[in-house]
């Protein structure tokens, strides 16, 4: 085992960012300190795509290799045709293979962008389905099960809240998923030399079973490194927004809302979002966190957060992009250097009105009914209010007169016309219907 020289102390940055929860052992510690060390975490391949809440453990491994030692990225082929009941409260729908191979594959290309698979730390990529596939079951229920006490198994929260549920229960398919997962880390000890797991605090049962079963069946010392189970301080879940998981994935959710959802975090959570999601300095990091509890109406700690952590997961050009078309939809640039795409994403939350395109086509529509269609005016009284005391715009340009009719020259991109009463209020005018 080599001995590390002049490298990060993995486990100090850990404890610094406030990312461990547990430790199997102290004995973890100093080996983390002094030596290079192989460790794993799991992924599951429930999804062709990781989202938000898989980077804290992406972002693990980033550290862990940095810091020296070798990471190996399990994908669940195997377990994940099984299911992990912990943190659920019902039972999983079976993925078919087929299924199961795309989410493999999307996976897979994912956590090859972050990690480095050459050189002296290199990391290892493996599918569990390799020998969980292989596996005898009387040969592993005596080898393996032997070693697991049901009533102990009964007593975890994951599965006594199956058991009490009033319509929920658990099957023996998914009850069996703790020992799946201990032979996972006893065959990457014996294969990787592997001997340490990480996870999240809800994998607490599962690692320790792992770390015991490697002591009873090759006298080995293993050890197991959990972290926190991140949620805001709404108690909602993170990486959740209002259209659903906030993914990795380019296609699922785009750089550009990718960014707006670190843009958007609330002050009481940005700053431990800087500390778990980013490789700033936890000193750059505190810094950061005194300047904006004096001064969060400037959101300075929210747009280091949002560069950070798009450019980590989607690159400088996608972050300048992204950047880009914030500045433009909401500090009043030039729309028409939008695509579509972007004026449609930016926007995504206002409400969006179908009109013809005819209408404009024939100069029909005035300003102050487009203001009553689009729910920004009551009345079309109000609406010619507003707009004589300059608080209407037409694509970011402020409009004073009450006679202003849309026509097929506002359209931006062929298709939106943005409207604006005041500061913050839009509506999109759509043609594409």
């Amino acid at each position: 085992m080599k001995t590390l020289v002049n490298k990060p102390d993995f486990h100090a940055d850990l404890e610094a960012r406030g990312l461990v929860h547990q430790v199997t052992s102290p004995d973890a510690i100093e080996l983390l300190r002094t030596s290079s060390v192989t460790a794993y975490i799991g992924f599951d391949p429930t999804a062709d795509s990781l989202h938000v809440g898989s980077l804290l453990p992406v972002l693990a491994l980033m550290r862990l290799q940095r810091a020296g030692h070798h990471p190996i990225a399990v994908i669940g082929g195997g377990t994940g045709m099984i299911g992990d009941p912990s943190g659920k409260s019902s039972e999983r729908n079976l993925l078919t293979m087929e299924l199961l191979e795309h989410n493999l594959a999307g996976q897979r290309k994912q956590l090859e962008r972050f990690l480095d698979f050459s050189g002296a730390h290199a990391a290892r990529m493996v599918n569990n389905l390799d020998w969980l596939g292989k596996l005898d079951l009387i040969g592993f229920l005596r080898d393996i099960g032997k070693h697991f006490s049901v009533s102990a198994m009964t007593q975890r929260d994951s599965v006594q809240l199956r058991l009490t549920g009033r319509d929920q229960g658990i099957s023996f398919t998914e009850f069996t998923y703790a020992l799946l997962q201990a032979y996972d880390f006893l065959e990457l000890y014996d294969r990787y030399g592997c001997r340490l797991q990480m996870g999240g605090s809800d994998q607490w049962g599962n690692i320790t079973d792992g770390v015991e079963l490697i002591r009873r069946l090759r006298q080995g010392q293993a050890f197991g490194v959990t972290m926190p189970l991140v949620t805001k301080s709404d108690g909602s879940k993170f990486g959740k927004s209002e259209s659903g998981n906030v993914w990795i994935d380019a296609a699922r959710t785009s750089p550009f809302a990718f960014y707006q959802y670190w843009l958007n975090m609330a002050d009481a959570d940005v700053v431990g979002s800087l500390r778990f999601f980013t490789f700033l300095d936890v000193a750059e990091i505190e810094v950061l966190g005194e300047a904006h509890a004096k001064h969060p109406e400037k959101r300075e700690a929210q747009r280091r957060l949002a560069r950070e952590v798009t450019a980590l997961v989607h690159g400088a050009e996608a972050l300048a992009r992204a950047e880009r078309a914030s500045t433009v939809l909401f500090e009043g640039g030039d729309l028409r250097t939008l695509s579509p795409a972007e004026i449609a994403e930016g926007l995504a939350d206002a409400p969006r009105t179908s009109v013809p395109r005819e209408e404009l086509l024939a100069g029909v529509l005035d300003l102050p009914a487009a203001l009553v269609r689009c729910g920004l005016a009551p009345s079309k009284a109000q609406a010619r209010t507003s707009i004589e005391q300059g608080a209407v715009s037409v694509n970011h340009e402020l409009v004073k007169d009450t006679a202003r009719v849309l026509r097929v020259g506002d359209l931006l991109a062929e298709r939106f016309v943005v409207l604006r009463r005041g500061k913050k209020t839009y509506s999109l005018i759509d043609v594409a219907g």
